[in-house]
């Protein structure tokens, strides 16, 4: 390779123009589209490739009088058409903005950060509490984002790139990426856009979450969190992974994940799942061949006289899906403002071991769930749409549930610890994901906890305003992340 001159000065510094530089977007030249080679021009901000004779960053440092480059792969400076590399302290700031890095130092006393950030522009931001982006009906990814970031474990392990450099997967460093974007304390912006996640997530999905097409923050969650355990495992430990540690789980391999416990109805080869349900099923003797082939492994089965065989089977899951009791079919004058609420201790008694819960899919029976272990996270779901043949309802109930302290074996049976263990069955909330509008349309926000102050923040793309802990509970929750008390 040719020798290149390090200069300590160059003339054309004062030409670089902070407020035009913007990492966020795919790293591909503006002219010929390749992602190889390429360079930003930190006068315009406009990407190029190469810096030879005949290359475009060459070309546009003699048709623009543009000097100052920098390589988007190894944060190297060059001025061009000369051609030296740049060696200068005052650009640091700039391979921060790239790339930002975090000590394991910094990592660990993240939560204890109460102090604000100042963007280019003057305005102030928090650091892990900055706007998101919207590029076209991306808000459902957004409000899944921004929820993950508040559990300490997954944000940790993704702020060192270190943790995950044997993953192959664009996905896992993408994610990487806009982890640490949004915890980076010194942005030249106080919001992220996640235009390169987008991409990683229309790829690795196949097209099944898009830009443009609104989907299902619930579904994105699980698909997501199932892909990047499924593309961290290492060869050594084939089942572990952050998201395996963060969630306690256990593997099956070509299973179905019911709708019944709260999951999706897709098939996938491994998946995770958070805590344990015991799952009751009677069902008639007649369905039970239809029932077998859907896979109830390792399941005990009881038949009784009148033709109805019990079947008892340990189930893991990854969030609890909560119904909703039906709204009111008739208002009368006065009743037409008044919003249907529930109580949380209400839909979880589902998880009793008793209550019963009827199924038509994939036939008909009746069922009862009783948790038997608990996760670090657990995501509650309430099932506010319902699909018939013709269109897609909308429950509007409200749910009230405690923001702090949820004392689950005050709501379900719990199972009892082991003589050495103690039973930890409190919980705070640290994300509330909300569904506003019509079904089919409207739009996701999500609240979150800051936990440097306990302060609770409302999120919807990039607005971001401190809001009350009463706020939170007064909202249609779709879709909640608890923490365990440690």
């Amino acid at each position: 390779p040719r020798q290149v001159e390090l200069r300590r000065d160059c003339p054309y510094l004062d030409t670089v123009n902070r407020q035009v530089l913007d990492f966020d977007f795919e790293k591909f030249c503006s002219i010929s589209l390749s992602n190889l080679n390429v360079y930003a021009c930190l006068v315009c901000g406009k990407y190029y490739q190469g810096r030879g004779l005949k290359s475009h960053a060459y070309t546009h440092s003699l048709e623009a009088g543009h000097h100052v480059f920098i390589n988007l792969q190894t944060e190297k400076v060059y001025c061009l058409p000369d051609g030296y590399e740049i060696n200068d302290p005052s650009l640091e700031d700039i391979r921060h903005v790239l790339n930002p890095r975090f000590a394991r130092e910094q990592v660990k006393i993240l939560d204890k950060n109460k102090q604000w950030s100042r963007a280019l522009d003057g305005s102030n931001y928090l650091p892990g509490m900055v706007g998101l982006n919207n590029i076209k009906e991306t808000d459902f990814v957004n409000v899944t984002i921004q929820s993950l970031m508040r559990i300490t474990p997954l944000r940790n392990f993704f702020l060192i790139p270190e943790n995950y450099q044997h993953s192959k997967s664009p996905l896992v460093h993408r994610f990487g990426e806009l982890t640490r974007k949004i915890w980076h304390a010194r942005n030249f912006k106080g919001q992220v856009s996640p235009h390169e996640f987008l991409q990683a997530v229309m790829k690795a999905s196949e097209k099944k979450f898009q830009i443009g097409v609104q989907s299902d923050p619930v579904e994105f969650m699980s698909w997501l969190l199932n892909t990047l355990h499924a593309k961290l495992r290492s060869s050594k430990k084939k089942n572990r992974s952050i998201i395996y540690d963060c969630f306690q789980v256990s593997f099956r391999i070509n299973c179905v994940i019911d709708r019944t416990c709260g999951s999706l109805s897709v098939t996938i080869d491994t998946c995770f799942w958070q805590g344990e349900l015991e799952v009751v099923k009677e069902i008639h003797r007649k369905h039970l061949v239809d029932d077998e082939q859907n896979g109830e492994a390792g399941s005990q089965v009881e038949t009784t006289s009148d033709g109805m065989v019990t079947q008892t089977s340990r189930v893991p899951f990854l969030m609890l899906g909560l119904d909703l009791p039906p709204p009111p079919l008739f208002k009368d004058a006065m009743e037409k403002n008044i919003i249907p609420q529930v109580p949380l201790f209400n839909i979880l008694k589902k998880f009793d071991g008793e209550t019963v819960t009827e199924v038509v899919r994939p036939s008909i029976a009746r069922m009862r769930y009783r948790v038997i272990r608990l996760p670090k996270y657990m995501i509650l779901h309430m099932r506010r749409f319902t699909k018939n043949n013709f269109f897609v309802e909308k429950n509007p109930t409200l749910v009230n549930f405690p923001v702090k302290n949820l004392e689950l074996k005050d709501y379900i049976p719990l199972p009892k610890p082991k003589e050495s263990e103690k039973l930890r069955s409190k919980y705070d909330l640290i994300a509330n994901i909300v569904h506003d509008g019509k079904p089919g349309e409207g739009c996701y926000r999500v609240f979150v906890q800051r936990k440097s102050e306990e302060a609770w923040y409302e999120m919807q793309d990039l607005h971001v305003t401190e809001t009350l802990p009463q706020m939170v509970a007064l909202s249609e929750a779709y879709m909640q992340i608890y923490e365990q008390h440690e």
